[in-house]
C-alpha cells in the first residue's frame, strides 16, 4: 500500500465533504436504517452490523443525536424496507477498474445515473464481476499518529492479538487490515483499548494500481468519481487509479 496513503485522501475528502456534511450524513443514515433492518434491530450490543455503521458515522463527525435519531426513526415500521444493493463494475480511462456500491430505492434512476457518470468520463459500465476480481474485499482501519500514543510496535502488537492479518505504517497513519468477518471483532478489541480510529470500514483493496499521467485522463476519471460522489445512492466507490 506504500505510496497510497489511505489517510491522505480520509484527510482531502473530510476537508472536501465539511461543505457537504449533509449529503455525507444522508448517506450514512441510509446504512443505519439498512443495518438495523437487516441486522437484527436497533441494539448496537446485539447488532455487530449497526455498530460497525456506527463506528464509520462517528468517523465522519456524526453527532450522537444524529445518529440515535436515524437508529429510532429506522426500528419504526417500514423505514429502511424499501432500500436494496446494488454493485456496478465498469472501466475508467487506460482500462482503470471502478466499483460502485449504491444502496438505492429507485433502480432506474440509479442505474441511468451511475451510467452517465461513466459515459462523462470515457468510461463504461461492464457486466456483473467484470473488475471485482482485481480487488481484495478486507476490513481497513487506518489510525492517525497524531491521535495515537502507542509506538508502531506496541500498535502492531495489539492489532495482530487482536485478529488483524496486517499492519503498515505510513508517514502519518497506520493502516490495519483484517478479513472481512474479523472486521468487527477487531475494531471493537481496538475501541476497547482507547483507540481513536479515523477511518474504519470492510473496503475492496486493488491487487494491483493503473498509474494515470495523462491530463486527460486524470481529468476523466476526476470527472466520474465527482459525479458518483455527489449522487445520493451511491455509498461508496473503490478504483484502481494512481492519482495522487
Amino acid at each position: 500500500m506504500s505510496g497510497h496513503s489511505k489517510f491522505a485522501n480520509i484527510k482531502h475528502k473530510k476537508e472536501k465533504n465539511d461543505a457537504a456534511k449533509g449529503k455525507i450524513f444522508t448517506k450514512i443514515g441510509r446504512e443505519l436504517a439498512v443495518a438495523v433492518k437487516e441486522g437484527g434491530g436497533p441494539d448496537p450490543n446485539n447488532n455487530s452490523r449497526l455498530r460497525d455503521v456506527i463506528a464509520k458515522a462517528k468517523a465522519n463527525n456524526m453527532p450522537n443525536d444524529t445518529i440515535d435519531r436515524n437508529i429510532k426513526k429506522a426500528a419504526g415500521e417500514g423505514s429502511g424496507d424499501n432500500y436494496e444493493h446494488i454493485t456496478y463494475e465498469g472501466y475508467g480511462p487506460n482500462g482503470t477498474a471502478i466499483i460502485v456500491k449504491t444502496l438505492t430505492d429507485n433502480k432506474n434512476r440509479t442505474a441511468s445515473n451511475v451510467k452517465n457518470a461513466f459515459t462523462k468520463g470515457s468510461g463504461n459500465v461492464g457486466t456483473p464481476g467484470c473488475v471485482s476480481f482485481m480487488f481484495d474485499e478486507k476490513g481497513q482501519i487506518i489510525v492517525s499518529k497524531e491521535d495515537c500514543e502507542m509506538d508502531a510496535d506496541e500498535l502492531m502488537m495489539l492489532a495482530l492479538d487482536s485478529g488483524a492479518e496486517d499492519f503498515s505504517e505510513e508517514e502519518d497513519s497506520f493502516e490495519i487490515v483484517t478479513a472481512p468477518e474479523e472486521f468487527s471483532e477487531v475494531r471493537l478489541k481496538l475501541e476497547e483499548a482507547g483507540l481513536v480510529m479515523a477511518d474504519a470500514e470492510v473496503t475492496m483493496i486493488p491487487q494491483t494500481w493503473v498509474d494515470l499521467e495523462d491530463e486527460k485522463d486524470l481529468q476523466n476519471i476526476q470527472k466520474t468519481l465527482d459525479l458518483l460522489d455527489e449522487d445520493d445512492d451511491v455509498q461508496d466507490v473503490y478504483h484502481n487509479a494512481n492519482i495522487e
